[in-house]
């Protein structure tokens, strides 16, 4: 999702009759974006450059009109009391389930789905763009850029003078420092820029300091989460620490105590009514100890006891005793034999008298053992039209459960049938209202497809330790209906 946002100026605001409209405002036919506003600004394309990279690291644009004119709105809002209104901005929403935001030079804006999912009301985006917005007009993402130049020139000069001495490594180690905290300072001016936008544009202020609350409890939940990759995440690249949630009340305390302002909370959650949440079609999904992949038309099951981690190179999944599982795909364009594609190198510490051929549910594949340090391997290549799948399940040296394991595996996988890919539906957040007599515990029982319900319901509203739900209050579950 793209949209250009600019300052808007209302003048002689009239009411016009339908007539008028439908003869008199037409579509232009050469639209203004955000590319065109800033064509002859040099940071518009350094952001114009990074913009291709970034779609590739988060899965895409996530195009969803709601999304879209959700986004819009709070950005429109921002934008009017932004320090510079003249600056045109590019805002797209990243099919990622990580939590994240960012900006780079020229106005380019960046927010996950995950983020979205999170956030609780328009106040808490807000706060989030409003600093992504600072560091724009701040110009922070030039002048690190110049900082990351300086340090690196001071680096080199380091190395050819001393030699790699001592004394080298310690100017390398200085520069590096006073990088690390001219960062810190451009995160400190932000948050002081945001919330001041936040304020000026009637949000509640202090949404920056509940929602990075919010965030450290999300890095909290996914830290046990072992395949969860936290370098995705906002607070990875935005340092963070208690006092910077004190700072931002602080600020906040400028436009008057807790309870100033709109949190946009209905508009917000009716907006966000059916998101996507988690994994997308083109990545599979997992549900329990099955992965299922509509896209592909595959699925698996792995035994009790494992849980299923779906990364973005290869499906992983770990069980009691160090017993893990690898999953992948490769595309078959040379249709050579499968014992021969086992035997061509891809495996470090092929027994190659162990190679056999088999069948796997009706379809041609081939399995054998390797061992490497102390751990032994079972390996499974299956093809399927165009590509060949592969298992790799992994045991301690001499465990007894490696081969039930691989069996159990091999025969869980097949072909979904096309009425299976119909069938199946992403998880999606919904608004429910609580009912009389509803627990926290009843709600997060119904949601599907997810792992640590409460903990996850607890996370996804904002509920804090010892927090009543009240009948005829909106909040989050999520599901596949």
């Amino acid at each position: 999702m793209a949209l250009l946002c600019g300052a808007l100026v209302l003048s002689g605001c009239q009411t016009l009759g339908e007539d008028v409209y439908e003869s008199s405002v037409k579509p232009s036919d050469t639209p203004q974006t955000a590319e065109k506003a800033g064509a002859s600004d040099p940071r518009t394309r350094i952001g114009a450059n990074e913009h291709p990279r970034i779609l590739a690291t988060y899965g895409g644009e996530f195009s969803d009109a709601k999304t879209e004119r959700l986004v819009a709105r709070i950005v429109g809002a921002l934008t009017l009391v932004s320090e510079n209104p003249q600056q045109a901005y590019r805002i797209t929403v990243l099919n990622s389930p990580a939590v994240n935001a960012f900006a780079l030079p020229g106005g380019f804006l960046y927010v996950t789905r995950g983020l979205l999912a999170l956030a609780n009301d328009a106040s808490e985006v807000a706060a989030v763009l409003s600093h992504e917005m600072a560091h724009v007009t701040a110009n922070h993402g030039l002048e690190r850029q110049r900082r990351e130049r300086e340090v690196e020139l001071a680096g080199q000069v380091a190395e050819e003078l001393f030699s790699n001495s001592l004394t080298g490594r310690q100017v390398i180690a200085r520069g590096k420092l006073s990088l690390a905290a001219f960062s810190r300072n451009q995160e400190l001016q932000a948050d002081v820029i945001g919330v001041r936008m936040l304020g000026e544009a009637g949000y509640d202020p202090y949404a920056a300091a509940r929602f990075l609350d919010s965030m450290n409890a999300n890095q909290r939940f996914a830290s046990v989460e072992p395949g969860m990759d936290a370098s995705l995440d906002f607070l990875a690249s935005h340092p963070n620490a208690p006092q910077r949630v004190e700072l931002a009340k602080s600020h906040a305390r400028a436009f008057g105590p807790e309870g100033v302002g709109d949190r946009g909370r209905d508009y917000y959650l009716d907006g966000i009514d059916g998101l996507l949440f988690g994994d997308s079609p083109n990545e599979g999904y997992v549900r329990g100890t099955e992965f299922l992949h509509p896209v592909l038309g595959v699925r698996f099951s792995v035994p009790s006891g494992f849980r299923i981690d779906n990364n973005a190179d290869a499906v992983l999944a770990t069980g009691p005793g160090e017993l893990a599982i690898r999953f992948d795909g490769v595309t078959d364009n040379g249709r050579q034999s499968l014992t021969a594609y086992m035997a061509s190198g891809w495996v470090t510490g092929l027994d190659e008298s162990s190679i056999q051929e088999t069948r796997v549910n009706g379809l041609p594949a081939a399995t054998a053992r390797a061992s490497a340090d102390r751990w032994d391997f079972d390996i499974t290549v299956i093809r399927l039209k165009d590509r060949i799948y592969r298992f790799l399940t992994a045991a301690p040296r001499g465990s007894a459960e490696l081969a039930a394991t691989a069996s159990a595996v091999r025969a869980g996988f097949r072909q979904m049938s096309a009425n299976e890919i119909k069938a199946l539906e992403p998880l999606r957040i919904r608004i429910v209202t609580v009912a009389p007599g509803d627990t926290l515990g009843s709600l997060a029982g119904r949601m599907q497809g997810v792992e640590r319900k409460v903990e996850l319901f607890r996370l996804l509203n904002a509920i804090a330790p010892g927090e009543v739900l009240v009948p005829g209050q909106r909040v989050k579950i999520v599901t596949d209906r």
